[in-house]
């Protein structure tokens, strides 16, 4: 299964507070923490409601 590597760019501060949730699931915590998840459709959906606070790579 293919991995993504998903790095928080952005703060949360003025951003809602689902927004907020979603980052603190992936396991996010502060600007430039990185973490790995598996590439499935429950984290792809996470991403896309945070997607301008981070950025995504995908990793072998």
């Amino acid at each position: 299964m293919a991995k993504l590597k998903i790095t928080q760019t952005k703060s949360v501060i003025s951003e809602k507070q689902n927004q907020r949730d979603t980052l603190r699931t992936l396991g996010l915590k502060k600007i430039g923490q990185s973490v790995v998840r598996d590439d499935r459709p429950e984290v792809r959906g996470m991403i896309r409601t945070v997607n301008h606070l981070i950025t995504v790579e995908e990793v072998d």
